[in-house]
């Protein structure tokens, strides 16, 4: 057994709950294993209430975006507590102190929660079998917990957790618990299906843009045309002949029409007049690369990253490889469109939508609107999609701003176009590699200089200066710039990992080919030095990414002969303590073309709670980064956005995804960890060398566009 201390301070109450029951606060004070990307630590504190029928409840503090947390916390939640899956129902909770930081980012909520809510689920077992045993007048060591029963070994006899929930709320909570062997997990690895399924495939109301109160309007905004644009002036005149427009507000930076439905404010925004006046640079793409071209052909002021002497080794060596990589914007396209319910009156604030951030986007409410946090309730409904979007708390504060102005509750809705141009985008990048080979057939030398769209300080990282292949090479140096920009950008699934990973995998292909060393060997051997003879200190564990690298080689068949036509690529990668590696096969067609036919993609985070969400997770980051690498990209005009909706700004269509994908987890005892970003970052590079595979031909810029390949 495993013997994992829990201290009374750990709980923040035991009480009766209405009706007769335990209720249970538990402490997820945590420390993530630390890693190149390991973030702040979480804290929040949540419940866990059983009632008198033996029902179960998690209150889940943790936005669901789609990552399969109002599915996984339970799942371990029920494994510990001894309970059936259909005995465990979950709510999202509110924002609330009590829960600490209730954010969704990072891929950190499972990996974060992972032993305290086992802790949880133990005491409660452990307070349950002490309620009975002590009603039994028996030993607790005679009495055993099983599916919601605790059960007297000697006689057989049997109470729920309904009968105890009371008495064991009056008990002392126990300072320490033994949480369950592994082996014996009935849950913890299993298949379950997402527990909102069946309300998303029938249509129930489950998302912020289904809100409906009474007296509610809908509002719809004109907002800058461009970045570097401000409101100067409008006429709503025509706008309030409209039907169903009720109102017209200035709330900010954008004018707000608010109607009796969507489409009616919509029809009223299409005929407002709105003057916008020119205060600041109207950027455009091409002043972005001209800028980067100058960026990373220099060092930067201090390296990010710089062991041995790379310019020596560079000009000792016999031949340098040169390349540059250029990844483009993107948007983060959410299926759900930016929404926001608020009322604001009657010096409250009751917010509820979509978010990743809710204790930010309440202060950012409370700012905004100059009241105290404490008028604002904030509760959250499960959202389509967040992809790091909705770190910002803009929509919040939008919709808050209108119905303060109106007075009126109101459901703010954006309309495609306006999520184009007012995102906060995955910031466009550039990277320039110079290596060279040494006498023995070994990289030298490797220095790679990345320029990266920054806010407006020039803040920014393109490089990841301690992720693979840094410690394996003698002579490394990673230098980092920032564009300033008025342009806003933001984390993006798999932020920075999702561009430089693309520029180290594929470099690193075009140094084995010139090498004659196949890629995967290539790998290996590096991998092999930054365990036996690191240079520096690797930002990474080398036998966890070799144990990807293995897997993925040997799932897919690497080395062997393929079917006529069909060439592969590789590709891994490092990111949110999590590794994966990844093998993309193209066909090419008849007519010369290819298609992405079948990936393969071998995962090492920790141990898995559920089969069927991880499996799913991996799966659309796989599909989203094979999108984004083959379609997707958005560049600027003068301050505007030149892709306005999904004619222009391309996503993967059935017909150009892989026919299979087929995903593997490293076993491992390990603690979870990310899940939801990891699969994304290496799609790209695998795409792009099997190509080169496939046609000889180095496209060193996204995304791919197949059809002209």
């Amino acid at each position: 057994m495993i013997d994992q201390s829990l201290s009374r301070r750990d709980f923040v109450k035991v009480t009766s709950i209405a009706g007769g029951g335990i209720m249970l606060g538990f402490s997820l004070l945590t420390d993530a294993e630390p890693t190149a990307h390991a973030g702040t630590a979480f804290s929040p504190n949540a419940y866990v209430s059983i009632d008198a029928n033996g029902l179960v409840t998690l209150m889940s503090p943790n936005p669901e975006i789609g990552q399969g947390v109002k599915t996984a916390l339970p799942m371990i939640l029920a494994e510990e507590l001894d309970v059936q899956w259909d005995k465990v129902a979950v709510e999202m909770a509110p924002l609330d102190p009590r829960f600490g930081n209730q954010m969704a980012g990072g891929s950190g909520a499972v990996r974060q929660r992972f032993l305290p809510i086992r802790n949880a689920g133990a005491t409660a077992r452990v307070m349950l079998i002490s309620a009975a045993a002590q009603q039994w007048a028996a030993s607790e060591d005679d009495c055993y917990a099983e599916n919601a029963f605790v059960i007297h070994k000697p006689s057989g006899k049997k109470l729920g957790y309904g009968e105890l929930s009371s008495k064991a709320a009056l008990l002392p909570v126990p300072a320490s618990v033994k949480l369950k062997d592994p082996k014996d997990f009935k849950i913890i690895g299993t298949r379950v299906h997402n527990i909102d399924n069946h309300k998303i495939i029938t249509g129930q109301p489950l998302y912020g843009i289904d809100t409906r109160r009474e007296g509610m309007l809908f509002a719809v905004s004109a907002r800058p045309p461009a970045f570097g644009k401000t409101l100067k002036s409008f006429d709503d005149t025509e706008t309030r002949k409209v039907t169903g427009v009720k109102n017209v507000v200035k709330a900010g930076n954008v004018v707000a029409v608010l109607a009796t439905s969507t489409w009616a404010a919509k029809k009223g925004r299409d005929v407002l007049k709105v003057v916008w006046e020119d205060t600041g640079k109207l950027e455009s793409t091409a002043d972005h690369n001209l800028a980067f071209t100058d960026f990373i052909n220099k060092k930067a002021d201090t390296p990010s990253r710089n062991d041995g002497d790379v310019d020596a080794a560079l000009a000792a060596g016999t031949k340098v490889i040169e390349a540059v990589y250029d990844v483009p914007a993107l948007s983060h396209a959410n299926m759900e469109p930016l929404n926001f319910f608020a009322d604001v009156r009657d010096g409250k604030v009751e917010l509820y939508g979509p978010t990743q951030v809710p204790a930010n986007l309440r202060s950012s409410v409370a700012r905004a609107l100059n009241v105290p946090q404490e008028t604002i309730t904030l509760s959250m409904p499960r959202q389509g999609g967040g992809f790091g979007r909705k770190l910002q708390p803009d929509n919040g504060v939008e919709a808050a701003l209108i119905s303060q102005a109106a007075k009126v509750p109101v459901q703010m809705l954006w309309m495609r176009e306006d999520d184009m141009q007012g995102d906060f985008y995955r910031p466009a990048t550039a990277f320039k590699y110079r290596a060279t080979i040494g006498p023995d057939n070994a990289i030298a030398a490797w220095h790679v200089s990345g320029a990266v769209l920054a806010a407006a300080n020039g803040r920014g990282n393109a490089t990841i200066p301690n992720g693979f292949p840094a410690a394996s090479i003698p002579n490394f140096r990673s230098d980092n710039h920032g564009l300033p920009s008025n342009i806003q950008t933001g984390p993006w699934r798999a932020p920075t990992s999702n561009a430089a990973c693309f520029a180290d995998e594929s470099f690193l292909d075009e140094l084995a080919h010139e090498m004659k060393k196949d890629p995967i060997a290539l790998h290996l051997e590096l991998i092999d030095k930054a365990k036996k003879q690191p240079v520096g200190k690797p930002g990474y564990d080398p036998d966890k990414l070799k144990s990807v690298v293995d897997l993925v080689a040997e799932m897919s068949g690497w080395g062997k002969k393929k079917a006529p036509n069909v060439y592969q690529g590789f590709a891994t990668h490092f990111s949110f303590a999590t590794y994966a590696a990844h093998v993309a096969e193209v066909t090419k067609k008849a007519d010369g073309t290819l298609r992405v036919t079948k990936v393969y993609c071998a995962v090492n985070c920790g141990r898995v709670i559920n089969q069927s969400g991880a499996e799913n997770q991996v799966e659309g980051a796989i599909v989203d980064g094979l999108s984004h690498a083959l379609f997707s990209k958005v560049t600027f005009n003068k301050g505007a956005v030149e892709q306005t909706n999904f004619h222009t700004y391309k996503f993967l269509r059935m017909k150009d995804a892989p026919i299979e994908v087929i995903v593997k987890f490293v076993p491992s005892e390990d603690a979870p960890t990310g899940l939801g970003e990891p699969g994304l970052p290496p799609m790209a590079p695998a795409v792009g060398n099997a190509i080169f595979a496939a046609t000889g031909k180095r496209y060193r810029k996204l995304p791919f566009e197949l059809g002209k390949v």
